[in-house]
């Protein structure tokens, strides 16, 4: 049978009614090579610095910082992670060499790490967990869901294990900085880096599907409630009695 006009509509609204598919946790982390490319230089500067000494191995880390802007270039792909991740090596580099000794590369990532905590602690307390607010501002949602204080308190959860995440990479960072070597505190800045982020995005994206669907559920209880409103005022004026016509005056003839 062939499909009429009316059923092609359907299907095409059906299409265009789906959902967005939410991006994998790995896919919200820069992928696999995302993954590779954040840790190539610490990687190297550890190695580096075990054979050759601070000097080299602070040119090596720069060096492979570059290479992945140029890969990057060369693969047609955004090279915005290189950008940064070039910006952060320069000054962990700038303060190793400086500091003359090879923690000095980590010590910007440390405090680094006790900014972003006070920063997500801090939008807690104003009652703007950065959690929604960052979401919001990169997927084009609004703020919306400020004014569902459900969807508030999921934030502020996802925002408190954030806060955690960047807490305890200063704590113990620091205290490895202060007592053990360097191939200690790069293995701690590997372990502590994409495995707690995993565990703080997947509460970021717990708080999204729940606020998700409590704000669209509160959306078609509001679309309902007018349309049944627009339905009783029909209803009211469609058997309203129908006024009487006002008599002619009777004229002289």
């Amino acid at each position: 049978m062939t499909p009429t006009n009316g059923q092609d509509v359907t299907e095409e609204n059906t299409k265009t009614e789906e959902p967005e598919k939410m991006p994998t946790m790995l896919e919200q982390m820069g992928g696999v090579s995302g993954l590779v490319y954040s840790s190539l230089p610490v990687v190297v500067f550890v190695l580096v610095n075990t054979f050759a000494g601070l000097y080299p191995a602070i040119w090596s880390a720069l060096g492979s910082a570059v290479l992945i802007g140029v890969v990057l270039a060369v693969r047609k792909g955004s090279i915005q992670p290189a950008v940064s991740g070039l910006f952060g090596v320069g000054i962990a580099a700038f303060i190793a060499y400086r500091t003359g000794s090879a923690k000095g590369f980590f010590l910007f990532g440390i405090w680094q790490s006790l900014v972003y905590a006070g920063a997500f602690v801090l939008s807690i307390v104003v009652r703007w967990p950065l959690a929604g607010v960052v979401w919001s501002f990169l997927n084009g949602r609004g703020t919306a869901w400020r004014k569902d204080k459900p969807s508030v308190r999921d934030y502020d959860i996802a925002t408190l294990v954030w806060a955690l995440v960047f807490g305890s990479r200063f704590v113990v960072q620091q205290w490895l900085y202060d007592t053990a070597s360097v191939g200690w505190l790069a293995f701690a800045r590997l372990a502590m880096g994409y495995p707690l982020m995993a565990i703080a995005v997947a509460a970021t994206v717990w708080a999204v599907r729940r606020s998700d669907k409590r704000l669209k559920a509160i959306e078609e209880a509001e679309a309902t409630e007018v349309r049944e409103t627009e339905e009783q005022l029909r209803a009211r004026y469609a058997t309203a009695p129908e006024p009487h016509p006002t008599a002619k005056p009777v004229t002289e003839s």
